[in-house]
Order: C-alpha cells, then sequence, then structure tokens
C-alpha cells in the first residue's frame, strides 16, 4: 500500500495496550464478525458481508449505528488500526481487511522492530478522536455518549502520561474524575484513606525530579517534602461546585466538557504521536552527546517535541498487578520545542539522500532562534524517525485544512496556559508546557543553502521551501549582514 502523504497518523505504542486482539472471526462463509474496541477496551462486535471490500467508511457508519450516535461522531472520531508496534488513523476509503493483510510490510516500512516482533504482531480495529476533528466544533458537541467517549480517551491519555500536565492541572483533572466516577463529594465516604488505594484511576503518574549526583543530592536536602498527594486530589475535589438543582444526567455531561475544556489547555491535546529521536547537546568533559528518544505531536496547529522519560515499573500505594488495574511505567514528560505552522519551515529526507546513502529517515525543522552572542539566527532540528515521512505529509495535509477553514481566535502561545489562578512566574517556567530550547542540540546555520555547516549564516531564503503559504508568518530567514 501507497502512504505517502497520508492523513493516516501513527503514533508510538502505549503501555496500556494490549498485544494480542483480533479483530475478525469467520462465522460462515459470507458473513464475518468483525471486532471494533473502544478505547477502554470495550468490544463492539460487528458482522459484516463480503469484508475484503468493506471500507472503514462503511465500518465506522455501522459501528455508529450500533452504539446509537449522532452525525457528528462521523467527524469526532475515526477508526484506527493498532498494536504496541504502531497505530494508524485509518482514511474512509481504506479497506481495514487489506491493512491487516499488509500489516508486516508497514511495519517493515515504519518501525524499527525485528522480524520476530513483527511476525507476532497483530493490529486490531479502535474508535477513537479523528486528529482532524477541531477544538472548537468539540466544544459545541451536546450529545452525552460523544462527550463520553471523548472524555475516557482524554482522560486515559492524562494517566498514561501521553499528555503531560502540570501538578496543579494534574488535581483539577483528577477531581473533576473522582466527581464523575464517585459521585458528589461525600466527606463521610470520600476520605484521604478512601482516595489514597485508587489514585491510579485519577492522577496521572506522579512527577520525577531530574538530577543526580552531587546536585541532585543538594536539591532533595534542601527541599521539603511534598504533601500526599491524596490531600491535594481531596481538596481539589472538595472544591469541585455542584448544582444540587440538576439531574445527575446533565450534571455528568456538564462535567465532560469541563474536563475537556481543561484538556484543550494542554498544547498536544487531540495530536497524533510519532516516535523519534534527537541528538542530545554534548555535555560533560568528553563532550558526550547521542540521541534522546522523544515523541514528535503533530495537531491541526503546530508540532510539539515532547521528552519521555521511562522509569521502572510504579504505582501508587494500593495500585498494581492483581488489583484490577494496569498501571503504565511512571514518566516525567515536558516538551522540548512548541512551533505553530507559522512558525516553521519542514522537510524531510531519506536514507539514500545522505552521503554513502547511509544515512536516516529524517524530519528537519527549522525555525527562529537566538545564536551564542544573542544574534538572530535560523535553527535546524534533525528528528531521526522511520515516520518522518507520514509526519512531514500530516504537517503537510493540516496546513492544507488550515487554508480552508474559517477563521478561529488565536490560542494562547505555548507554556502560557489560561487560569483563574495565575501561577508565580518560577511555577510557570517549570511548566511542562513550556520549551526547553537549551535541551536541543540544533544546527544554527546554513550555507548558502546547499551545505548544513555550523558557519556564519549567508542566505537570504529558508533552507527549505516547504512552510506555511497563507496567512501571516513570524517565521523570518536570516539574512546575511551587510559586507
Amino acid at each position: 500500500m501507497e502512504m505517502e502523504n497520508e492523513e493516516g497518523a501513527a503514533v508510538p505504542p502505549s503501555p496500556a495496550q494490549r498485544s494480542q486482539r483480533s479483530s475478525v472471526s469467520s462465522t460462515g462463509a459470507r458473513v464475518l464478525d468483525v471486532v471494533v474496541y473502544l478505547v477502554d477496551d470495550t468490544p463492539v462486535p460487528l458482522a459484516v458481508e463480503n469484508l475484503p471490500s468493506v471500507s472503514a467508511h462503511e465500518l465506522h457508519r455501522g459501528l455508529r449505528d450500533a452504539l446509537q450516535l449522532p452525525d457528528v461522531a462521523a467527524d469526532a472520531f475515526a477508526l484506527w488500526l493498532i498494536s504496541p508496534l504502531l497505530e494508524v488513523q485509518l482514511k474512509p476509503r481504506h479497506q481495514p481487511y487489506k491493512l491487516c493483510r499488509q500489516w508486516p510490510e508497514l511495519l517493515f516500512r515504519f518501525t524499527d522492530c525485528s522480524e520476530e516482533e513483527i511476525a507476532q504482531d497483530e493490529p486490531a480495529l479502535q474508535f477513537r478522536r479523528n486528529v482532524f476533528f477541531p477544538k472548537h466544533r468539540e466544544l459545541q458537541v451536546e450529545s452525552p455518549e460523544v462527550l463520553r467517549l471523548l472524555y475516557e480517551e482524554a482522560k486515559l491519555n492524562v494517566l498514561e502520561g501521553r499528555y503531560p500536565c502540570d501538578p496543579e492541572d494534574g488535581e483539577q483533572l483528577g477531581a473533576l474524575a473522582c466527581r464523575l466516577t464517585l459521585g458528589p463529594y461525600d466527606p463521610d465516604r470520600h476520605t484521604p484513606g478512601a482516595l489514597k488505594t485508587s489514585l491510579g484511576e485519577f492522577l496521572p503518574p506522579p512527577r520525577g525530579h531530574r538530577g543526580g549526583g552531587l546536585l541532585g543530592v543538594l536539591r532533595k536536602r534542601g527541599s521539603t517534602r511534598a504533601p500526599a498527594p491524596e490531600l491535594g486530589l481531596l481538596e481539589a475535589f472538595r472544591a469541585l461546585r455542584d448544582e444540587a438543582a440538576s439531574p445527575e444526567p446533565e450534571a455528568q455531561s456538564r462535567l465532560h466538557h469541563t474536563y475537556l475544556q481543561h484538556c484543550h489547555r494542554l498544547p498536544y491535546y487531540g495530536c497524533a504521536f510519532f516516535p523519534g529521536e534527537i541528538d542530545r547537546p554534548a555535555q560533560g568533559f568528553l563532550h558526550r552527546g547521542g540521541r534522546k528518544p522523544v515523541s514528535v505531536a503533530i495537531s491541526l496547529e503546530g508540532v510539539y517535541i515532547v521528552d519521555s522519560k521511562e522509569k521502572d515499573q510504579a504505582w501508587y500505594p494500593g495500585v498494581g498487578p492483581g488489583l484490577g488495574l494496569t498501571c503504565p511505567c511512571a514518566r516525567w514528560q515536558h516538551v522540548l520545542l512548541g512551533l505553530r505552522f507559522q512558525e516553521l519551515s519542514w522537510d524531510h529526507t531519506f536514507p539514500e539522500e545522505a552521503a554513502g546513502g547511509n544515512g536516516d529517515h529524517v524530519l528537519w525543522l527549522e525555525f527562529d532562534g537566538q545564536g551564542e552572542d544573542g544574534s538572530p539566527v535560523n535553527k535546524l532540528l534533525k528528528i531521526y524517525s522511520k515516520q518522518a515521512e507520514l509526519m512531514s505529509g500530516l504537517i503537510e495535509y493540516c496546513i492544507e485544512l488550515s487554508a480552508g477553514a474559517e477563521v478561529t481566535p488565536p490560542e494562547p502561545p505555548t507554556g502560557a496556559v489560561p487560569s483563574d489562578h495565575p501561577r508565580p512566574r518560577l511555577q510557570r517556567q517549570d511548566s511542562v508546557v513550556c520549551s526547553r530550547l537549551q535541551q536541543l542540540a540544533t544546527i544554527d546555520y546554513v550555507e548558502d543553502g546547499q551545505e548544513i555547516r555550523r558557519v556564519k549564516p549567508r542566505r537570504t531564503a529558508s533552507f527549505f521551501t516547504r512552510q506555511l503559504s497563507h496567512g501571516p508568518t513570524t517565521y523570518v530567514p536570516v539574512r546575511p549582514a551587510e559586507a
């Protein structure tokens, strides 16, 4: 199958996903049972005739009928083929059965998996949020069932750490999840001890502390012990205001809506996620670098590079294997770089385009920055990934969509998360949604647009020609200084 410039989106595997799930079983010569999974792993069986020629659009319609969803669900959700190794959003014209047959080819092309891993992998069909569904339209949804499905997916992404959030935001989202799961606050039932045994159902993995060696020891000695997470969650739960006159179904829909609104403040909400690696800045006396794994999040608005630091398996007290909840590995994630499409130029290169033909699949991002002396330069960031082609195609398609879309009010810049209670300056700087350019190893200059070198800028145009071609842009190629 040809995948160039597809608006299908591939994202990295999630620890909560199941590795062995089949979506097709035979019940006769012509009729097959197709199982489509919701985000919470609820199976929805569909009896389908002539499955090899059935399109994703037809399956999507059958699923909406089975779930009795309104018309807005046709735009809000899409069918995905998922496995622990790869996830792909299907176009309406795609034929899921044929893609399942071609799954090993897709894994070989877009992942670095071994032959054994590819042979054992099996995809499943999942019904989840459409990457191309605008957030402003999501706020207009009134269907209780559509809101519930969107809420369940957003909550799962928060709890698994795919949507990094600050402790304050985590507590607010956790309090809303408590109210939706446990009902209105009751001081007799909802105590710190009661919440402590189920923290993993409401709060994202605890944010780790960076830094080792002497600096890490000094930091620990000089810091006070953080309060127990159940206390902050309980306080936020107690502070929620309930409208006593509202029937519970209406209250549930309102809370789902509020949860989604809060998630919209996270710049990577609704993104497609891709695995990748970037160069580490040279550190230490030996100037050792290497690469670090990242997630590349792409939405209708821009591109975000999210650092992910995997830890050992961990869970909250009372939550873990054998207790009915699969907990993800603890992560400490934050944004390394956030760029709107107006702020960047991009391209991707294939291995055969590198010297000697032994290079990598690379997505290049070019954006404004400052040199070591404070002078304006254009920075280049290399993202190594076998899915660079998919990322480039998705960026291009999102820009095309935004060109024909109606103008919506601009959102706050990255790191400026709106809040009723503004945080102190130092806390804002430490927010997970703030870019951390000092942790990026970028190439600052390009000579004549021909060869990438660390030299003085000598060009009058962007090194890449692919950029936003409509509307105002803030990205400006650096021009050479007058002799």
